[in-house]
């Protein structure tokens, strides 16, 4: 069955296996120059900066991306502008509390480059940048785990999309802006402390989903073999 969001695991729950699809909406907001960027900016929906981070992720692709991120990317293919784009680019959202805060950082960053290179307000993009948003669509797989050590075995045959939602989605429903994963393993208080500081080092933002997947399968292995379980 199919929802348009759901929670994070419960504590002392099981944990529910969820998968997802990201739905992407135009909206009609478009820019060919830069001031016109940053004026959308101010007044676009939250999901669409979501989607302009998060979205690629989801997005099949025959190449890796360039940039993690479609306004870096505009930026540097559109504007030509190498030294915007790459302060874009170093953007990692999970380094923000909510979107509402990356997006000030990112209006910040043009907001400083206009400032350094005046000519930049004037530069018409050879492609426009098309502001889409983004829905989340979330399925039950009907599979739970009852233990943790389920899950050493279990996460290398997630979907991509499902650890998307459980990894990445789930920073904007946790009550610590973690994930669901580390928020389940809360459930058995100090007993997997280290397992989740080991968890939230890893950045779900650089690489894709694949790799994401082979880092959590590694890291949760590991643990449940050297604890001998």
């Amino acid at each position: 069955m199919a929802t348009l969001d759901s929670t994070a695991p419960r504590a002392g729950a099981p944990f529910a296996i969820k998968d997802c699809a990201l739905v992407a909406l135009a909206t009609g907001r478009k820019a060919r120059l830069l001031q016109e960027l940053r004026s959308e900016l101010t007044a676009i929906d939250a999901a669409c900066i979501y989607h302009h981070f998060w979205g690629g992720l989801l997005q099949p692709r025959f190449v890796e991306r360039e940039y993690n991120n479609d306004f870096a990317a505009w930026v540097r293919h559109g504007i030509h502008d190498a030294v915007l784009a790459e302060r874009l680019a170093a953007l990692a959202p999970v380094h923000f509390p909510d979107l509402e805060a990356l997006r000030r950082e990112i209006i910040e960053l043009i907001d400083a480059r206009l400032d350094e290179v005046e000519h930049l307000l004037w530069i018409r993009a050879s492609q426009q940048f098309e502001f889409i948003r983004s829905q989340i669509v979330v399925f039950d797989t009907q599979r739970q785990l009852r233990q943790p050590a389920e899950l050493a075995g279990a996460l290398s045959a997630l979907s991509t999309s499902s650890i998307f939602y459980h990894f990445v989605d789930a920073r904007r429903r946790t009550p610590d802006g973690g994930d669901d994963f580390s928020d389940w393993l809360g459930a058995f208080g100090d007993e997997f402390s280290l397992l989740r500081q080991q968890l939230a080092s890893i950045d779900p933002f650089f690489g894709s989903l694949a790799e994401l997947r082979a880092e959590l399968a590694g890291v949760f292995g590991a643990y449940f073999q050297g604890a001998g379980q």
